[in-house]
Formats: structure tokens, sequence, C-alpha cells
């Protein structure tokens, strides 16, 4: 393939086009009563869902069924029954116009061996429609753009997991897609490139109006980036909404510790109708449903009843992490 040299552009925010893009008007994605099956296990069973437009994460421990979700949106993997849509389309009837408008960042290393950044991003423009000339242009861009301008001529085998991973986010982009499929897009990057890669992502979602959907089991990464998330755990969606409304729960949630037979109250709070969750650091995170300000009352005088000693007791900020345990039962 001929590659031209593009005047490099002048910063590395110049791609995608500072114009934003219209957001698309209805959800992005919408799942019916989806269930696929391998051998006996259900990897998705039942699985109804709508992702917005902006950035929505799906969220779950690996083996929730998130990867199978994205492969069945794609076309990829055919379900045992229900139904999806992705940008108005139903996928059983139009993959192929679907992928066309899609940008998937895949799990898995995707590079051809034997080839330069440029030529391989430019390649996959090409695939995805673009003339060459065009393709050759934007790979460049895309190239600066996620921070690998300078090692664009190098042979993609030299690069680092962290570069890799880059590469895979910049061939997502380079034909401008209505919507990108981010798999677990930080696998494998140090905290430095990942803290740059979710840089990259608040940027996709909040300044360029890009829709994506963020596959990833950690939730710092989804909380940073998104504004919705979906919850998956085995194979069902265990919650979903906008993130500030999920934590936004009615309640409050605190930090305590207490001295005395730590685990029996443990499960008076349970039976009470509290969330309890051990932090491993001698703190419990206690979330008291239907509150305000009253449930530091009720859980001294919940202590006081089981002759327990409260040592340290002080108001928590909501987290991701604390929607994510109630929905998916781990507290």
């Amino acid at each position: 393939m001929m590659q031209t040299e593009p005047t490099p552009p002048d910063q590395a925010g110049a791609f995608p086009p500072s114009q934003p893009a219209p957001r698309f008007a209805g959800p992005v994605v919408e799942c019916e009563h989806l269930s696929v099956r391998f051998g006996k296990n259900w990897a998705l069973n039942d699985v109804s869902a709508a992702f917005l437009p902006g950035a929505v994460g799906l969220l779950g421990p690996n083996g929730a069924g998130k990867s199978t979700l994205l492969k069945s949106l794609l076309g990829f993997v055919v379900p045992d029954k229900g139904s999806m849509r992705v940008l108005g389309m139903d996928v059983a009837r139009s993959p192929l116009e679907i992928r066309a408008r899609i940008g998937y960042m895949p799990e898995s290393d995707s590079h051809i061996p034997g080839m330069n950044a440029v030529s391989f991003v430019g390649y996959c423009g090409q695939l995805s429609g673009l003339p060459a000339t065009d393709a050759m242009q934007r790979a460049h861009e895309v190239l600066y753009y996620v921070g690998l301008g300078e090692a664009r001529y190098r042979n993609l085998e030299t690069y680092s997991m962290g570069m890799k991973q880059r590469i895979k986010l910049a061939q997502a982009i380079v034909h401008d897609p209505d919507l990108l499929f981010l798999d677990e897009p930080t696998n494998g990057m140090d905290p430095k490139g990942r803290d740059e890669m979710l840089e990259l992502i608040h940027d996709l979602a909040h300044n360029k109006n890009v829709n994506l959907i963020l596959s990833s089991h950690l939730l710092p990464d989804v909380e940073y980036t998104c504004d919705h998330v979906v919850v998956m755990d085995k194979g069902t969606v265990a919650t979903a909404g906008p993130i500030k409304a999920l934590k936004g729960t009615t309640g409050r949630v605190y930090e305590l510790r207490v001295k005395g037979d730590e685990a029996a109250f443990i499960e008076v709070m349970k039976a009470s109708g509290f969330d309890v969750k051990n932090t491993g650091d001698d703190v419990m995170r206690v979330f008291v449903p239907g509150v305000d300000d009253e449930g530091a009352k009720i859980l001294f005088d919940l202590a006081a009843r089981e002759r327990v000693q409260v040592r340290h007791l002080r108001p928590s900020v909501p987290t991701l992490e604390d929607v994510f345990a109630r929905a998916v039962g781990e507290v």
C-alpha cells in the first residue's frame, strides 16, 4: 500500500473533528428477551436492555456475558431467541449495514503481523468503506489522536501492550463510526497508560459526542467515562440506569467499625434490611435504605441493642461500587 505523508495535526485533539456530531435520536441499542446458549450454559439469559445515546457502561464480572452481548450485536453470535436493534436496524436482517457504522475495539489483539501502524489503520479504514487516500489521511490523524503519531511507522509486533490497546482504538475510530463498542479497553495497561486511555474515551464521549458502549469489569473505568450503566451478572441484567440516579437511591451509606461480635452484628443489620459490605480494612460500608439523616442514630441504637460498641461511624459518598454490589448481591 502506498503511504502518503500528510501534514501532521497541530495537536493530539485534532481528531475527531472539533465540530461535535449530533446524537442519535433514540436508543442506539435495544435488546428484547435475548438468550444465547453455549452447550448447556446460558451465556445470556432473557436479556432486555436499552442503551441510550452517549456513553453507557456495560459492567459486570468476568463471565457475566458482556463480550457475548457485544458479539451478538455485531452479528458474530446468533442468539437462540430474542431480538436486537442497533442504530434502529434489526441485527438479524442488516448485520453488514450495522457493522459499517460501528467501531469495534475487541478485547483480544487483532493486528495483522508484518504491518506498521499507519498501514494497518489505513487498511482498516478501507475495509470500512473509505477510499484509499482518505483512509490513509485518517490513519495519520487518528494515530496522532491516540498518541502514536511518532510511532506510526513502527511494526506492530514491536509495540508494547499499552500501544497495542491504542492501535485497537485507532482502528475502531478511523472511519468515524456512529457507535463504538469498547471491550475491556484498559486491559494490560500500566496506571499511566490506563489513565490516558480513559481520558481519550472521556474525550470521545463528552467532547466529540461519540456514542459508545464501554464493556468493563473495572468500576472506576465506567464511573469516570460513562453517564449510564447496564450491570450484568450471570448472563442477566441486574440493574440499569443513569449512574447518578442509581448512586442517589434513597438512603445513606456509612463507614462503620465495631468492637464485639462483628459477624453476628452484620447478620442483624442484614436482617434489618441494610446492605453491608466488608471492605477488608476493618471497616464496613453499610447502606441504610429510606433514610436521610437518621441512619447514624438507627445504627447506634441497633449496636446498643446488640451490645456492640461502635468505634467509627461516618457518612460516606455512594459509589458505583455500592450500586454494583447491591445489584449482584455481593452485600
